[in-house]
């Protein structure tokens, strides 16, 4: 194992990379920290990231989805739960208090709210007039969202060292790959908006949020996502949400096959008050969930079963395609086992044709037979194969080429054979070969004026 490089890294953080390479095997020791520096050295976060790459699940660092899941926030069933606070009897232009008194006894303020009502009205409407054009000359610069993960992994960093370890599990990915694994799981996703100049989002994080019963209900029951809203990936979610004040959260769930906001939770919240909340807001959303999973679960059946069907039809389709297969191959070697046997008849045919023509040949081709006075005659008996007998006389001086040639013009004589003489036993050379290129004549082979000739059937070998 290649020795870590330990400049700029503190012994915990040392301890932490050899252990992520041993528990990952991964050999590269710069990727094993640049994936523990990706998840602030969260080594739980990080195998579990690395294990959900090796299981074909995209890395949460991996670039968001081109078209995010649309959220449906204008249901009119959804539950909101707000925690005023307190407002100075002295403050008269306090955001948020256009519409409503600040003295809430007696007639003078009474009188001094409507006498003063016109001239804030048209302060904060001259105000919003020119943060409305100073868009337009000056862009937010939270609006252009390229770096989603590192927004959401800088919040963690910076919340862990103000408010400590202790606290519920961030979801580590972007808004959108919450809400996809939130649809996915069928689970509660609750969102936190983070106000950083809030005076009450302190008091909020410290205490609520890091507090025992509320970290135990939203890891058992949730996933949590969370991000500053100065954060260009949290100000893209809070243009989405609309807030109204800080510390903001929305509880969000499939709804009617749609990711739909259910709860929302604006204000300091005490630690018994959200749990109590959020269980309200679960227990009333449940049903919504346990219909969806329950369709879910119907829907997969139907396609493993119509995947099982498939799967029939395709077996019992290449079954009988198989079938056809062995037919047609049957069909084939009968026609081609039938072409074999007319090409042999034809060809039989043929070498029958072509034996008579030769043997018509030969007959024609025969020197005449000499006369029985002709002193230099020899008669032959040739005795054949099935056991017929033919005379013929042939000359002294005729190629002893002369008697095969008479014998293979002989219908009933065998298409192969060779002659043999009786006194001394042997078999005449009538065909040409390398111990005689030239056959002898009658007189030298020995024949005298009778012989009897045996002739023996060579069309088997």
């Amino acid at each position: 194992m290649a020795a870590p490089e330990e400049r700029d890294l503190t012994q915990e953080q040392t301890e932490k990379l050899l252990q992520f390479q041993d528990l990952t095997g991964i050999e590269s020791m710069d990727q094993c920290r640049h994936t523990l520096e990706q998840h602030n050295w969260n080594i739980e976060a990080a195998v579990q990231d690395r294990l959900n790459e090796q299981e074909g699940v995209p890395s949460v660092f991996n670039p968001p989805p081109s078209r995010p899941l649309q959220v449906n926030t204008a249901d009119h069933r959804i539950y909101s739960y707000v925690v005023s606070r307190p407002q100075p009897r002295a403050s008269y232009f306090a955001a948020g208090d256009i519409l409503s008194p600040l003295f809430h006894k007696g007639l003078l303020g009474w009188g001094y709210y409507l006498i003063m009502l016109p001239f804030r009205f048209t302060y904060y409407t001259i105000l919003d007039i020119f943060r409305f054009a100073l868009r337009f000359i000056r862009p937010d610069p939270r609006s252009r969202v390229t770096d989603p993960v590192g927004d959401i992994v800088s919040f963690m960093h910076i919340f862990e060292e103000k408010y400590g370890r202790t606290h519920p599990v961030f979801y580590q990915g972007t808004y959108s790959q919450a809400l996809n694994d939130a649809k996915r799981e069928l689970r509660f996703l609750l969102v936190y908006l983070h106000g950083d100049d809030h005076q009450d989002s302190d008091d909020f994080c410290r205490n609520t949020l890091c507090s025992p019963d509320v970290i135990s209900l939203i890891n058992n029951r949730m996933l949590f996502w969370a991000c500053s809203t100065n954060k260009p990936e949290g100000y893209r979610v809070s243009q989405a949400l609309r807030e109204n004040t800080y510390p903001f959260l929305a509880m969000i769930m499939l709804k009617d096959r749609r990711m739909t906001v259910v709860g929302r939770l604006e204000g300091l919240i005490q630690p018994d008050d959200l749990i109590n909340q959020l269980t309200f807001i679960m227990d009333a959303n449940q049903t919504y969930l346990v219909s969806e999973r329950l369709e879910r679960e119907e829907r997969n059946q139907t396609q493993v079963l119509r995947q099982q069907q498939d799967e029939a039809y395709l077996a019992s389709l290449r079954a009988d395609q198989e079938k056809e297969r062995k037919k047609q191959e049957e069909r084939e070697r009968k026609r081609q086992k039938e072409e074999e046997v007319q090409q042999q008849k034809m060809a039989e045919e043929r070498r029958r044709r072509n034996l008579q023509e030769e043997k018509e040949r030969k007959s024609e081709c025969l020197p005449p037979e000499p006369p029985p006075d002709d002193p230099e005659s020899v008669k032959i008996i040739f005795k054949l194969p099935n056991d017929s007998r033919v005379e013929r006389r042939f000359h002294f001086t005729q190629s002893l080429t002369v008697i095969h040639d008479f014998l293979f013009s002989l219908k009933e004589s065998p298409e192969k054979f060779q002659i043999e003489a009786n006194f001394p036993r042997r078999v005449l050379p009538c065909l040409p070969s390398e111990e005689w290129p030239n056959p002898p004549t009658l007189q030298e082979a020995g024949l005298s004026q009778t012989e009897v000739l045996f002739v023996q059937d060579l069309t088997d070998d």
